[in-house]
């Protein structure tokens, strides 16, 4: 992954955001399970009566402890909305959805006015919320990953993008225009994963996680407080390099 040039300036991206009652937390690993704890924490420091919606099919397993926080092994999901919700109560309403995102029950999971983090370790599953998040008027996604210690990466890259739709009109690039891998991709999602290929993934680095993760909570406050003049990030966790680029909207 290049880190990218400085910046251009920004469009309607900048507008002051407005106030969503809802949140949905995609995918709650490396990144996720950190992205959920940050944004929890901001909302209720904010004491704002938000929902937030917590979704993942997987299950922490006592090899994940090496890259993963958590109490428990047990459904990601229940067992992070169970944590957080002991800290957070009365103010953020945390509600676990144990089930992988497809094409067939996105609509039930995203909806207009939503706050989206989507964070899963498949491109298949981006372009599948990408797609729903098109279809809606208005919604502001924030999709992350990172590459894996493989194939002689580093695993220190990452990045972040911005998806944002107002009044039926996309005010940033869909992340699939910039990164066509996310279309084309052949992953299979993890719903069509045997048990023995879904425990099989790239190792990947607690701290380039963790950057990943405060990079979306930083373009989510960026968005939020209407001061946002990028629709990517990119990073190197080695180098402590954030790179933001705004760009065109493409046809």
């Amino acid at each position: 992954m290049r880190i990218q040039s400085k910046p251009r300036a920004s469009r309607d991206a900048g507008a002051a955001a407005p106030e969503p009652s809802r949140y949905v937390v995609i995918g709650l690993g490396g990144i996720g399970s950190h992205v959920l704890r940050l944004l929890t924490h901001f909302l209720h420091s904010q004491q704002r009566r938000v929902t937030i919606y917590a979704v993942d099919g997987d299950s922490f397993e006592q090899r994940n402890r090496d890259r993963m926080l958590f109490d428990r092994p047990g459904p990601k999901a229940e067992v992070l909305a169970e944590e957080l919700a002991e800290r957070h109560a009365g103010v953020v309403n945390l509600l676990p959805l144990v089930t992988y995102v497809t094409a067939e029950n996105v609509s039930n999971i995203v909806a207009e006015n939503d706050v989206v983090f989507c964070l899963p370790d498949n491109h298949r599953t981006r372009y599948i919320v990408e797609r729903r998040c098109a279809e809606l008027s208005d919604v502001a996604l924030f999709s992350a990953g990172n590459d894996g210690v493989e194939n002689g990466q580093s695993g220190t890259y990452g990045n972040v993008q911005i998806y944002l739709r107002r009044g039926g009109r996309d005010l940033t690039n869909p992340p699939s225009v910039v990164h066509p891998e996310i279309a084309t991709s052949s992953d299979p999602l993890p719903t069509e994963k045997g048990c023995g290929e879904a425990a099989v993934g790239a190792p990947q680095l607690l701290v380039t996680n963790a950057a990943v993760a405060t990079a979306a909570v930083a373009a989510f406050y960026a968005w939020h407080t209407g001061k946002l003049e990028f629709e990517e990030v990119f990073l190197d966790a080695l180098l402590v390099r954030m790179s933001p680029v705004s760009r065109a909207l493409r046809a």
